[in-house]
């Protein structure tokens, strides 16, 4: 009954024709456990480094932040993978999924080479123009030296989930990170303090998560290579075509430029809040964690809608395309309704959970407030962004991140937080999100995107 269920979930379903709504909470859901299994992994590495003290934590935060450039790389490639293999699941050109699938391993394949080479040797270097001190320095460099040794494995179980998600099957990825955390789980303490195994402190937790992904990333290839789902890579097809590199790099690197502006102008935010004191950097940080939480919905109900869009627009089924869109829309407008209310009534009990002086919570009761009445615009951004994203055109989305938040987020910030204080960069933040909303659904409404998407198919 089990393999029945899995098969019904990852083989038969048909995303060109049926009930919407069912497509996309089959997409979605599975989605939302495997972002809720994504921050958990975070989550078990950090509680177990803290037990080592704040050097080991430092370091590990650290190391963290320059990965990330790594994580806006996988992304970008992902979103381009994601879009052409659902394009061609979609005209139900199997071989052409399978192909795309290949040539987004083999430019994982090259990708990690190159980026594992240069971080490997560099590590020490990265870490020192962060500022890290000795200590901090002498546990960073071999975390992140044995991170870039197995970072083939991360681009292979993201890239992975990105050609199944393509396809359609959104709850083989979710199953495979599920056993990744759990290994993650059993082999941090194992590693970290030597139960059973030498004790290795800090790069204990790089192994941890290399192995556990590494294992994740095996059991992943091996569905792509005996064909158990609707995506088939095999051996026979190890060949670079540069051709259809391009083209998923054509609308990944959109992808990963726009997350690399949104990683930036994270800092630069975080340094005008500053000059208001740690109380507000620390309310600042406690939102941005309660905001993440709200987005995890979002997340999932975006990419649901840009794997819709994919396969109906290369089913030749744009209005089924558009349909998608706005009903996922409309579930996530529903969800940031529900929890703006929440937020606008309750911010002082919710800063509460987090931290409970006094300056802290009465600078981020105000910026809940503001930040309940951003979220439906948060929606239309999220959603129909990634939207279009699914039908390959990513550089007009990338490019009104750059007008939202660099043109008018930041500089507005500067502007109005001497001012209105701190109400003026909470002000600054809410007028982005109504600015970027605005551009990517005037974009979606022109319809553009979807002959675009002929363009780069």
């Amino acid at each position: 009954m089990i393999g029945r269920f899995y098969r019904r979930f990852t083989r038969e379903r048909d995303l060109t024709s049926g009930s919407l709504p069912k497509a996309i909470w089959i997409l979605a859901i599975p989605m939302m456990l495997g972002n809720m299994l994504q921050a958990a992994f975070n989550l078990v590495d950090m509680i177990w480094v803290g037990r080592l003290g704040p050097d080991a934590l430092a370091a590990v935060s650290m190391s963290g932040s320059i990965l990330m450039v790594l994580m806006f790389v996988m992304i970008g490639v992902g979103v381009g993978t994601t879009a052409l293999v659902a394009r061609s699941i979609g005209a139900k050109e199997k071989a052409k999924a399978d192909h795309y699938a290949m040539q987004s391993l083999l430019l994982g394949l090259i990708g990690s080479a190159v980026f594992g080479l240069i971080g490997y040797f560099l590590s020490p270097l990265l870490l020192a123009l962060l500022g890290a001190d000795r200590a901090v320095a002498a546990l960073g460099t071999g975390y992140m030296q044995i991170m870039f040794i197995g970072v083939v494995v991360m681009f292979f179980m993201f890239l992975i989930s990105a050609v199944l998600q393509g396809a359609g099957d959104a709850l083989t990825p979710m199953i495979i990170l599920a056993i990744s955390v759990l290994l993650n789980i059993v082999l941090d303490p194992l590693l970290i303090f030597g139960i059973g195994f030498p004790k290795m402190g800090v790069n204990g937790a790089a192994w941890a998560t290399v192995i556990a992904e590494g294992i994740g990333s095996l059991v992943a290839l091996e569905v792509l290579l005996r064909g158990r789902s609707r995506v088939h890579v095999r051996l026979a097809d190890f060949r670079v075509d540069w051709g259809a590199m391009g083209r998923i790099l054509s609308i990944g690197l959109p992808a990963s430029v726009q997350m690399s502006l949104r990683g930036l102008m994270g800092i630069a935010l975080i340094t005008i809040v500053a000059r208001f004191g740690m109380a507000a950097v620390a309310a600042y940080g406690v939102v941005l964690r309660i905001n993440m939480i709200a987005m995890m919905p979002g997340f999932a109900l975006a990419n649901a809608a840009g794997t819709l869009v994919g396969q109906n627009l290369g089913a030749k089924k744009p209005e089924r395309a558009v349909a998608s869109s706005w009903l996922a829309l409309g579930y996530y407008l529903l969800i940031t309704l529900l929890l703006g209310v929440l937020f606008f009534v309750f911010p002082e009990p919710l800063m509460l959970i987090f931290n409970d002086q006094a300056g802290v919570v009465t600078v981020g009761v105000e910026l809940l407030r503001y930040t309940a009445v951003g979220l439906p615009f948060l929606a239309v951004g999220l959603v129909l962004g990634r939207a279009i994203n699914g039908s390959g055109d990513s550089l007009p989305t990338a490019f009104f991140t750059l007008v939202a938040l660099w043109f008018v987020q930041v500089p507005l910030a500067f502007y109005l937080a001497g001012r209105l204080g701190l109400t003026g960069i909470w002000v600054a933040i809410l007028i982005a999100q109504v600015v970027l909303a605005l551009l990517n659904y005037g974009w979606f409404q022109t319809g553009f995107w979807q002959r675009k998407a002929k363009e780069s198919y």
